[in-house]
């Protein structure tokens, strides 16, 4: 067995996208009290553990942990001068029309339908919680990916929780 079919078959990738979430100031409770948020209203007795379950449940899709790792490399990468003056001075910015961020972070949202659509649009909107306080801050480090990130994860993990409710009657 080659050591890249290793990587990918133990929790290798899984284990450094958590790491990389850490390493920029995500705790998983910072995420799941806006899964809380997007489904408390609609699932009687939610609470923060469900939330945390639902949360590793969806980053233990790889197409999530090459979207996380992708884009915290990159906001990494802009704060270190590794790209260019350009693209490093627009994602250090966060600049408006870049929206590169919310396009990668769509195949994190597209795991769960169109509700995974709707709650990542809502959330990147209000800016709840951690994602808030990322996307303001401009100035410690570039935050440019991860806030996008985690708002995804979050609408995610939401849009999980809401597809294992049962059906309503009409």
């Amino acid at each position: 067995m080659h050591k890249k079919q290793k990587i990918l078959q133990d929790n290798t990738v899984y284990d450094y996208a958590l790491a990389l979430l850490e390493r920029r100031g995500v705790q998983l409770t910072d995420i799941a009290e806006i899964v809380y948020d997007l489904q408390k209203d609609y699932v009687e007795g939610l609470n923060l553990d469900t939330c945390l379950e639902n949360i590793n449940a969806v980053l233990m899709k790889r197409e999530v942990q090459n979207a996380i790792i992708t884009g915290i490399e990159l906001d990494m990468a802009a704060d270190q001068g590794h790209l260019s003056p350009i693209l490093s001075d627009m994602l250090k910015r966060d600049e408006g029309l870049y929206g590169i961020d919310e396009i990668l972070v769509l195949s994190i949202v597209n795991v769960y339908g169109s509700i995974g659509f709707t709650n990542f649009g809502y959330v990147d909107k209000i800016k709840p919680g951690i994602v808030g306080r990322l996307n303001a801050d401009k100035v410690t480090q570039c935050n440019t990916f991860i806030d996008d990130i985690v708002g995804a994860i979050a609408a995610a993990a939401a849009s999980r929780i809401a597809h294992a409710q049962p059906a309503a009657k009409n």
